[in-house]
């Protein structure tokens, strides 16, 4: 017999959900972490990234409150602190775990997994001993880390990639952040409120490349107007460094730009953590380093499971957890609905916040669907006004014939709290006229939904 009925690799948010879920299920459960309960998201990653982004919203009110009639001298602040908070938060989070797993009565084994073979696993200790254990299904949610790229190595100190930058007290001078994605442009948000002079640079044509182009444009503006430097169509062909500083080589329109500064921000490439598990010994292949899976979550070995970054289907922490609980249902036997990566929804983080799901305007014409758009801006939202958050615009693409929303494309403040009404409609399978319908409290950010599903049949009513 085995010694349990599910061991899941990895406590991320992939992993941790699913070892509870198979908890609640009654399936005896272990889950193995080499390095720290929350994995990469909730130690250094969502977390405390959301924390310091919390600080630089802090930050940026109290250099406005003249706006407000309130005015002071002296202002100071400690970066420092803002990351000792963070910490804070992350403990807090990662205690958390700790007792939901203590609660739900699974076993928690500190140490490195390599698989014996596909029902079992060898558990290197913390302290040299090693344990094998056995189980009748194996979930591997290992995450993935940052891909050593030879033209940009990495010293964690002046080149630094997203870890680092979580961990480091200071602020730099100067820097420049290699990649226009989520991690580059919620970091470029932060430094730039603190004071730091940001580049950015980008190898796509624009920032936030996966995003709809509109509203790639309406952060670039933001993010230009603030004082960011942004160069798109642009590569990074080498860094040099000395104690104090960096210089980097930049190439664009087949010129080279030398950009010196501070510190340098790695923010691109991803690798699988699949390395040291042992797969070959059960002939799990992978592709690029990321492993396969099904529907269902199940890789090429029947009983072996992959979730989360490790299978590269899509790199976010909410995905991971959805995995996870769709994988632990298939095991016990019921019928969990397949998952649609399309509809997932994507969020970052810096200001104004961006939060989508489905295809973007460009992507629908492209497939041939026929569409409607709808847009409403902040800038004619009573409640933005008053906030003083005018940057931004809800947008919705919709298929012309039916009126369902097949792509949601947002920027502005706090709009990754407004993706969920515009997901449930989908997954309801909802229409922008009852959007429309819908009566929204006024005066609330949340009537931008309503007003740009009104605008799709052009009856908007305040615009």
């Amino acid at each position: 017999m085995s010694d349990f009925d599910i061991i899941v690799i990895g406590s991320g948010p992939g992993g941790y959900v699913a070892a509870i879920r198979a908890a609640q299920l009654g399936l005896k459960t272990a889950i193995i972490e080499r390095e720290a309960v929350g994995g990469v998201c909730l130690n250094w990653g969502c977390i405390p990234s959301k924390s310091l982004l919390r600080n630089a919203e802090v930050l940026n009110l109290v250099k406005t409150s003249d706006k407000y009639g309130i005015t002071f001298d002296n202002l100071s602040y400690d970066f420092g602190s803002a990351i000792a908070r963070s910490r804070q938060v992350v403990k807090k989070l990662t205690s958390g775990i700790q007792h939901l797993l203590k609660k739900n009565n699974i076993e928690h084994i500190a140490g490195s997994a390599s698989f014996e073979t596909s029902n079992s696993i060898n558990v290197t200790m913390k302290n040299g001993e090693s344990r094998i254990i056995s189980s009748d299904n194996i979930i591997i949610a290992t995450g993935a880390r940052q891909r050593e790229m030879p033209s940009m190595p990495i010293d964690h100190s002046i080149v630094m990639n997203s870890r680092d930058a979580l961990n480091s007290k200071t602020i730099p001078n100067r820097v420049v952040i290699v990649g226009g994605g989520a991690t580059g442009a919620e970091f470029a948000h932060i430094y730039n409120s603190y004071g730091s002079n940001v580049t950015i640079v980008e190898l796509a044509e624009r920032l936030v490349p996966n995003e709809d182009k509109e509203i790639s444009q309406i952060l670039t503006k933001s993010f230009t107007d603030n004082g960011i430097s942004i160069f798109t169509n642009a590569s990074v062909s080498s860094i040099e460094t000395n104690t104090h500083f960096a210089i980097v080589d930049m190439s664009k329109d087949n010129e080279l730009t030398k950009i010196e500064c501070d510190q340098v921000l790695v923010a691109v490439g991803v690798q699988a953590n699949t390395d040291n598990l042992g797969l070959e010994k059960i002939g799990l292949e992978t592709e690029r380093g990321f492993i396969p899976i099904d529907q269902n979550m199940k890789s090429s070995i029947p009983n072996v499971y992959a979730i989360g970054d490790v299978t590269g289907k899509m790199l976010l922490a909410h995905v991971a957890s959805a995995q996870g609980v769709t994988a632990i249902e298939h095991i016990a036997g019921l019928n969990p609905p397949e998952l649609d990566y399309s509809l997932m929804p994507r969020a970052i983080y810096c200001e104004p916040q961006i939060a989508s799901f489905g295809l973007t305007e460009e992507q629908a014409k492209d497939q041939g669907i026929n569409i409607n758009v709808g847009k409403f801006p902040f800038a004619a939202s009573g409640k933005a006004i008053a906030l003083d958050k005018t940057e931004g615009m809800v947008k919705l693409v919709v298929d012309q014939e039916i009126g369902e929303i097949i792509g949601a494309h947002m920027i502005g403040s706090e709009v990754t709290e407004l993706l969920a009404e515009l997901s449930i409609t989908k997954m309801l399978e909802g229409t922008t006229t009852e959007l429309g319908w819908l009566v929204h409290p006024h005066p609330t950010i949340s009537e931008i939904i309503k007003e740009a599903a009104l605008d799709t049949i052009g009856e908007a009513i305040h615009i």
